[in-house]
């Protein structure tokens, strides 16, 4: 399985700054995958709780382990999409998301269900990326893999994660949603891939759109993206780790 934990460090810390998690509060982590965020934020919250939501089962699988292997007693995991889970309603009292928001099929419906969830004033604080050509760790992998051309791979709203890259549609779909008080601020954190480019190697071939890329290429230009690739990994191999720039932004949200 990617490892997002180890990807995302940077933003990570960037998010649980702005959260700003008490004692006592209820949290609602959407799209949690691993249940990283989710595990910290029972952490802070003590004697509150935190609850992840994500549709993988395998990732929730790995979040209980670990959960259990840390002791905490104050998290909880369910399987399912945040779009239509019937939440207990008014119940929590913060809402969060790393990168977990963007692939919702009708965002303004999975918004207001998120919503009816938290209690009125009740704060939603997600991370979302920025454009795709804002991206170093898609623009560059993409090149090397995909050779300069588009992949005919089909894509839809609900496997882009850059739906919400434009802030007017983040403040749009979340006013519509039933939110108020919309702040949108830049991030600028690097992405980690591996701690050296072998690493990096085996954990972009696991993503995707990597997948995807190389479907689309016959035995000898796969040959040849693969070497491109190794040489884009070896380029940014920091010798503390393979990173990429990237640009996100902290959306920041009222429930009405």
């Amino acid at each position: 399985m990617f490892d997002y934990d180890s990807e995302l460090a940077r933003h990570h810390e960037r998010l649980l700054t702005a959260l700003d998690i008490r004692p006592g509060d209820r949290v609602l982590d959407i799209g949690c995958g691993t249940g990283r965020t989710t595990r910290d934020a029972a952490r802070a919250a003590s004697p509150g709780s935190a609850l992840g939501i994500d549709v993988s089962g395998p990732a929730l699988a790995q979040a209980l382990r670990q959960a259990e292997a840390e002791g905490l007693r104050n998290v909880d995991f369910v399987r399912g999409d945040a779009q239509a889970h019937p939440f207990p309603q008014e119940y929590f009292g913060l809402g969060v998301s790393r990168f977990g928001t963007m692939f919702f099929s009708d965002p303004v419906a999975a918004f207001a269900n998120i919503g009816r969830a938290l209690r009125p004033g009740a704060r939603l604080v997600q991370l979302v990326w920025q454009a795709a050509d804002r991206q170093e760790w898609h623009t560059a992998i993409r090149a090397a893999l995909a050779g300069g051309h588009a992949s005919s791979a089909p894509g839809s709203t609900a496997d882009d994660p850059f739906t919400l890259a434009d802030p007017e549609v983040v403040a749009e779909v979340l006013t519509a949603a039933g939110f108020t008080a919309v702040d949108v601020v830049d991030v600028r954190e690097p992405v980690c891939y591996g701690p050296d480019a072998d690493r990096a190697r085996a954990a972009v071939l696991q993503l995707r759109m990597a997948k995807e890329w190389l479907a689309d290429l016959d035995a000898s230009s796969a040959g040849r993206a693969l070497d491109r690739l190794g040489a884009t990994l070896d380029a940014h191999d920091t010798g503390d780790g393979v990173w990429f720039d990237s640009r996100a932004w902290l959306v920041g949200a009222r429930r009405r």
